[in-house]
């Protein structure tokens, strides 16, 4: 089981290497990607924990 989480964890960097370097423009909406599903996790939990 490690050895798959590792290969993943391999491929999602390498794959956001490439688009930082590689593909500047799609690097650049990963990262946008990135932050706006981090500001919606954040608000999601922030709510739940008004609501409780």
């Amino acid at each position: 089981m490690k050895n798959i989480i590792w290969g993943i964890v391999l491929l999602l960097i390498i794959g956001w290497v490439l688009g930082f370097v590689v593909f500047k423009i799609l690097g650049a909406v990963i990262h946008l990607l990135l932050i706006l599903a981090i500001v919606l996790v954040i608000y999601n939990w922030l709510n739940n924990k008004k609501s409780t």
